[in-house]
Parts: structure tokens; C-alpha cells; sequence
């Protein structure tokens, strides 16, 4: 299995993350600086063997494969009628809002949130509405009820973007909270797009619940996206499924999705989804506790040595949001300050909208002695603030 600990040089390889300067340490986008499942690679490397890399289909053991994994990793089992594969989350959410919204419409999210849902909704002509979400004293998030439903009441409301669980600030909502959401939407015809890529990556003893298996009114009124890319750290395969019960919300989104030429996958894609979903298991357990370790000891550290910042509490995602509200310097201009005196690059909570302009969020997948470089870096630069 994968050794967790294991320091791997990903410089000068043209990751979107390494691409920094010598003294920099990366820890922004979410990309883990963990070695795949080892039966990933076999699996390319076999691949590779051919040597003929025509066009391809998706057979049936790849749709099979998702729904092992779900049966087995999240009590879900939906059917493979319901799938169609993609190219990506992200493809596909930008494809979803051209077909299933008309311009000028809203296009509901619930700041601070994953930045590039802004991207697909101004990109396409709709108006980002955000029902924000609101920090208690205990450091947690929860939903205001009333603005989300007046927000989807609003005529120009036809669709949400749903993250679950929640990126940036790590919340796994219940199955009660999905089925409230989800009995509003229906309420007010707003079709839900469930992002949920993050699903495999939670604490150990907890799990995420997917947004279509609470209940009828959900599995009919939406449209899920899962990918095996940030589980196993494999998004330059290019794979993801789109699962959706409705028979005529799946034909549009299908449409699209092959109108948008997003439908095909690469000679790698099926065969390494495949091996993940089916050989993955242990693998993603062992990622999970290591993970859950880090987290500890990133709220640990910053309780007891670094002052004026606080971790938030989430028992999803691989990401940490930091509260740095008592620091005076907006986030934008921290995130900066902090990588020019200490070279450590944590992510502008700016970019999430709500009330990111008071966070960072550091990614923690990487191994502890790489993770204590960075939480001494955040120390130093924190300190450093005048």
C-alpha cells in the first residue's frame, strides 16, 4: 500500500501545484502529494502496453464499478441506467447550467463556496445568488432557512449548486438538512446539481450521505456529479459520472453533455476508474485516517502557537479554512504577505465569496513532516503581521 509519509520532489513536472518558486511550499489547490492506489498505475501501465490508443466506449464494467463503490462505501446503489460519463465534475456542472438554466437566470450557491461555481455561472450568462452560509460562535456553519427559500422563490431561480460535502469549510450535511433542501427546491422547481467529489474524503467515523439517496423527491429533482479524481489524486485522467434518476432531466444533461463533446473518455480513464472503484477500499481508508491526523494536528498547532487564528472544525475534505478575523489584514492581502516572508502558499479565501474575505484554506494532504514545514511557516508569517 501507499506509504502516506513518503516525501515525492513534484517540482519542475509540470503540476499546476509545484509550479513555484524553490523556497515555496505549495499547499493551495486541492491536488495530495500522496502516490496514487498502486492498482491504479498497474492498471495504466497495462494499458499502456497496447500501444494503440484509438477511440474508445465505456463499457458496463465501469458504471458497475460505481455502483459497487457507493453500495459499498456510502449505502447507495443507483442505477446504472441512471450514469453517464464525463470528462469531469467541473465540465459537466458548466454543461448542466447552459442546458438545464437560460441566461439571465439565477443559478443559486451557498458562499463561501468552491470558487470555480462562480466561473460556470458568470461564464454562461446566469447571475450567481447566494444564499450565504453563517459562522456561529462555535465555529460551525449552518444554513439560514428563510434566505435560501426566499432566494429560491425568486422567479429567476431555476437551479442550485449543491456542495456536498462542503468545500471550503469541510461540513458533511445530514440526511435531514439534504431532504429539507431538497423539499424546498421541489417546492419552488429549482433543479439541485449535487457536486460531490469530495464524498470519500471524511473522517473515519463519519460518512457523507449523497444528496439523491435521502429520499424520492430528491432522486427526481437532481442531477449528481462523483469522480474518483480527488479521492485517489487523479484528476489529469479526466473522469467523472453524472447520475440522474429523472428520465428527462437525464436526457437533457446526456444531450448536453454530448453536444459539449464531454461524453468521451481517454484511453487511461476507464481502466484506472475502474481499479479505483474496485481495488480502492483499503486504500481510501488508510488516506482517511491519515488525513484525519493532519487535521488534528493543524487545529492543535494553531490553538497553541499561532495567535489570532483558529481552525474551523470539518469532517470532510482533505482542505482546513482558517478563521484569521482577528488578524488585521484582510485575507486577500495575508495570503500574500505570508507567502512573500515565508514562501508557504495557502489559498485566498477571497475567491469562496461569503465571508472568505476572513479566511485561508491550507490543503493537508501531503505527508506530516511536509505539513509541520508548512503550520511553522504559517507561525512565522502570522507573527510577522504588523
Amino acid at each position: 500500500m501507499t506509504d502516506f509519509s513518503e516525501l515525492i520532489d513534484r517540482r519542475h513536472t509540470n503540476s499546476v501545484k509545484w509550479d513555484v518558486k524553490d523556497n515555496e511550499l505549495p499547499m493551495w489547490v486541492a491536488d495530495m502529494d500522496f502516490r496514487t492506489l498502486p492498482a491504479i498505475t498497474d492498471a495504466i501501465q497495462k494499458r499502456a502496453k497496447s500501444g494503440i490508443f484509438g477511440y474508445e466506449e465505456v463499457p458496463q464494467d465501469y458504471f458497475d464499478a460505481v455502483q459497487g463503490w457507493y453500495a459499498s462505501e456510502h449505502n447507495w446503489r443507483p442505477d446504472t441506467d441512471w450514469m453517464i460519463f464525463s470528462t469531469g465534475v467541473v465540465p459537466t456542472i458548466s454543461s448542466s447550467v447552459r442546458r438545464l438554466t437560460n441566461v439571465g437566470d439565477n443559478v443559486l450557491i451557498q458562499a463561501p463556496v468552491y470558487n470555480i461555481f462562480y466561473n460556470s455561472i458568470l461564464n454562461n450568462g446566469r447571475h450567481v445568488l447566494s444564499s450565504d452560509l453563517v459562522l456561529d460562535d462555535q465555529e460551525t456553519y449552518h444554513i439560514d432557512w428563510d434566505d435560501l427559500e426566499a432566494k429560491m422563490a425568486e422567479p429567476l431561480t431555476t437551479l442550485m449548486i449543491l456542495c456536498n460535502p462542503h468545500n471550503p469549510v469541510g461540513m458533511i450535511w445530514s440526511s435531514e438538512t439534504l431532504a429539507r433542501i431538497g423539499e424546498l427546491a421541489a417546492k419552488h422547481h429549482v433543479v439541485v446539481l449535487s457536486d460531490e467529489i469530495h464524498g470519500d474524503i471524511t473522517a473515519p467515523d463519519k460518512g457523507y450521505t449523497p444528496f439523491a439517496s435521502v429520499n424520492k423527491t430528491n432522486e427526481q429533482n437532481s442531477v449528481t456529479a462523483v469522480s474518483p479524481s480527488k479521492t485517489f489524486n487523479v484528476a489529469a485522467l479526466h473522469a467523472a459520472t453524472v447520475i440522474i434518476p429523472n428520465a428527462a432531466l437525464h436526457a437533457i444533461v446526456e444531450r448536453g453533455l454530448n453536444t459539449d463533446e464531454l461524453a468521451e473518455p481517454n484511453s487511461f480513464a476507464i481502466p484506472a476508474s475502474i481499479a479505483a472503484y474496485t481495488q480502492g477500499h483499503q486504500w481510501v481508508h488508510e488516506m482517511r485516517a491519515y488525513i484525519e491526523n493532519n487535521k488534528q494536528t493543524v487545529a492543535k498547532f494553531v490553538a497553541e502557537n499561532v495567535p489570532g487564528v483558529k481552525a474551523v472544525a470539518g469532517n470532510a475534505t482533505y482542505l482546513v479554512w482558517l478563521d484569521t478575523s482577528e488578524i488585521s489584514m484582510a485575507s486577500d492581502k495575508l495570503e500574500q504577505f505570508i507567502r512573500q516572508e515565508t514562501g508557504l502558499y495557502l489559498s485566498d479565501g477571497t475567491v469562496y465569496g461569503g465571508d472568505g474575505q476572513e479566511f485561508l484554506r491550507m490543503n493537508v494532504a501531503c505527508p506530516k513532516e511536509r505539513l509541520m514545514d508548512g503550520l511553522n511557516r504559517l507561525k512565522q508569517g502570522i507573527l510577522a503581521v504588523k
